[in-house]
């Protein structure tokens, strides 16, 4: 594992994400302590000191799992993040009782990282008007030595970023954004880059791998890349990308299960970054594949929209149906994905209420997709 600066300490360059943990029964909200304690020990064991949970992660679950795994060790050892959740609205005011509740839950006694989390359109005007004293109270914390270092995640648009910015730049020692080459002008991640570069505010990386899409392929620039670098995964090459990019001091992998650590782990034994032909290939083949591809959805699977949704649809698998439909121009995958859905739990059953759209990260009108494939399975023959 190579090593990053950061003011006075040396961060891991890869972090790990714990939105994603191994779960019982693949159940989101039952993650299994004893598979996230095997990782952690192995993580700690190979160099990863840096670990990312929140509040709302697997439903409340990720920050107690995760505070247990890691209490087995000195505190010294290692570094955990955590963040205030105004990705729901109703959390303001509440920021004492949440913090308080976040320490027990973790199982220390102060964060080494504490974000203000998901800033996007949906929350900018609570985090910016601040008249229940977020702001002042995690300063106070930090003066109290409670918070050793106080940041924000950002999965707005670069206004929105900037509003944020102007409120609070004076006191964020980091930005966490989505980044990754399809996002790298998708969401205008460039622009991101470039003002968190001239501000001296280091970045930190979430969605390196968009919800594992960049996983699976390299958008359709195998044949260029492969005559470079034939040993590289898909995945070996969306984190070069990464690695790349001027001020990124922290990626984050929200890693499921020991293979996919044990991988990600060799490969961040030294940094290999791209050459001008090489990022050239990875943004050409992105632009040609949103081009292509007009009419998807970003969806990242955060699963924030199901905590909200009163019908208890499966948003995330709906719109990975939704999008494989839309990519295939039809298909029969979309279609027998949905009708295997127990009934009362279908896009067509969603209400239209918007309750899951106004805490989506990626701004996506959920009702409106759910409208559409509704519409586009009815036509189906």
């Amino acid at each position: 594992m190579y090593y990053n600066d950061f003011k006075d300490l040396k961060l891991s360059a890869l972090g790990l994400g714990c939105m994603r943990l191994p779960c019982i029964n693949n159940e989101e909200a039952n993650p299994d302590q004893a598979a996230t304690q095997e990782m952690i020990d192995y993580a700690l064991a190979h160099g990863i000191n840096y670990y990312d949970t929140a509040w709302g992660y697997h439903y409340g679950k990720s920050e107690s799992v995760v505070g247990e795994a890691l209490s087995k060790y000195d505190h010294k050892d290692f570094y955990i993040a955590t963040k205030f959740p105004g990705y729901d609205l109703s959390n303001f005011g509440k920021h004492e009782e949440i913090f308080e509740k976040q320490l027990a839950n973790c199982k220390v006694d102060y964060f080494d990282f504490y974000l203000f989390h998901n800033v996007f359109e949906g929350n900018i005007d609570a985090y910016v008007n601040d008249d229940k004293g977020l702001r002042d109270y995690l300063l106070e914390q930090k003066n109290n030595g409670r918070i050793k270092h106080l940041g924000f995640s950002c999965h707005g648009t670069f206004e929105t970023m900037m509003k944020f910015l102007e409120k609070h730049g004076d006191i964020v020692d980091f930005c966490q954004i989505q980044l990754n080459y399809l996002d790298y002008e998708f969401q205008n991640a460039k622009a991101k880059i470039e003002e968190l570069n001239a501000r001296g505010i280091p970045i930190w990386v979430m969605e390196g791998l968009r919800g594992g899409k960049l996983a699976e392929g390299c958008l359709g620039a195998e044949k260029i890349l492969a005559k470079t670098r034939p040993e590289f995964t898909p995945v070996n090459w969306a984190f070069s990308f990464l690695e790349s990019v001027p001020g990124v001091t922290m990626i984050l992998s929200g890693m499921s299960n020991m293979e996919q650590l044990r991988q990600n782990i060799d490969f961040f034994s030294e940094k290999k970054e791209l050459t001008d032909e090489e990022l050239g290939a990875l943004i050409t083949a992105a632009h040609y594949d949103i081009e292509a591809h007009k009419g998807t959805v970003p969806c990242t699977a955060c699963r924030y929209c199901m905590e909200k949704c009163p019908q208890q649809l499966e948003i995330p698998r709906i719109i990975e149906l939704f999008n494989e439909h839309i990519y295939s121009d039809g298909g029969f995958i979309g279609v027998m994905g949905v009708e295997a859905m127990e009934e009362g739990r279908r896009p067509s059953d969603c209400i239209g209420c918007g309750a899951c759209a106004a805490v989506c990260p990626q701004q996506i009108d959920i009702p409106g997709t759910m409208s559409k494939f509704t519409e586009l399975l009815a036509n189906v023959e």
